[in-house]
């Protein structure tokens, strides 16, 4: 082995670090001399969990990333893991933004960070990223991967969302059966997000205005960006026709391709194809830490 070949230092270990006198947590595999760093950033009613669940090794991205010489660190979003209860200090979008670069940052301290940083989210944590990404301290990031999101919601989640607006008791929709159908699509004993769950802090209730907003930080993303939409998907529209009309905001990119997982439901990285999904955007991740430019051909797209 050569000196510039990665390899892993640490198997998976949870850090604390503080930031701005709020806690910062973090799932992280290190590995020595690694290709690039990759910060995952959970969805909603989870934590950095979701990305190495517990007993099941092969669904996780940390191993899987750390395997192929990448470091991981799974963030825990403001709000979740150790700054749960110091919501009251992160409501405001710009408070969150500025928490998680803070919190990049002090995770990064004394590592190696190889060629750079690539941002990879699911669901809710696509919010955070789209905002990190179109801001410009995000500038130098190698690219992003975009995972459970989508622009028209699929009419399974809009059934739950009409039943939420006739019953002024619930707080929030039920998506339960839109994030975790079908079934098949995972583990038994992950199905439902046993072993992964949390509370969702009280602003993700809050997302008025967020679509409007959503479309104009995407045209601000200069970065190359992977979408990846699970055949499975009924929170959002999925298929060619939900990629497409997600595609369609991100105007700036550098470089723009497009996935549907194969077997997977909205969780990509619980279900039973975690590995394929985990496997295909690393593949998007080497690219990027490469340099490797759009296809003039194909127009930096890939709808395949």
């Amino acid at each position: 082995m050569t000196s510039t070949e990665p390899e892993l230092a640490t198997g998976v270990h949870r850090e604390v670090a503080d930031v701005y006198g709020v806690p910062a947590s973090a799932l992280v595999t290190e590995v020595t001399r690694p290709r690039a760093v990759i910060v995952a950033l959970h969805g909603g009613a989870t934590t950095s969990t979701y990305f190495d669940h517990p007993g099941h090794p092969r669904l996780s991205l940390l191993r899987t990333a750390a395997a192929a010489g990448f470091t991981v660190i799974a963030l825990d979003r403001p709000g979740y893991g150790s700054s749960a209860g110091h919501e009251e200090r992160l409501e405001a979008p710009e408070r969150r933004t500025d928490f998680a670069f803070a919190a990049v940052d002090a995770f990064m301290e004394g590592r190696d960070g190889g060629l750079g940083v690539f941002l990879w989210a699911h669901s809710a944590g696509c919010e955070l990223t789209v905002r990190m990404a179109s801001d410009p301290r995000g500038g130098d990031l190698l690219g992003v991967e975009l995972a459970g999101m989508g622009r028209t919601h699929h009419p399974r989640a809009l059934a739950a969302m009409e039943e939420w607006r006739r019953d002024p008791a619930r707080t929030r929709p039920d998506l339960r059966h839109a994030l975790w159908d079908p079934p098949h699509a995972y583990p038994p004993d992950v199905y439902g997000g046993r072993g992964i769950g949390a509370t969702s802090p009280s602003y993700e209730g809050r997302r008025e205005g967020w679509q409007d907003e959503f479309e104009r930080l995407a045209a601000r993303v200069p970065v190359p960006v992977h979408i990846t939409l699970a055949e499975y998907e009924q929170v959002w529209m999925n298929g060619p026709q939900g990629l497409a009309d997600l595609a369609s905001m991100f105007t700036g990119t550098s470089r723009l391709v497009l996935h549907e997982q194969a077997g997977a439901g909205h969780n990509t990285s619980v279900s039973r194809t975690a590995l394929a999904y985990h496997l295909h955007v690393l593949a998007f991740v080497e690219e990027c830490a490469l340099g490797v430019p759009a296809l003039p051909t194909e127009e930096g797209r890939d709808d395949g």
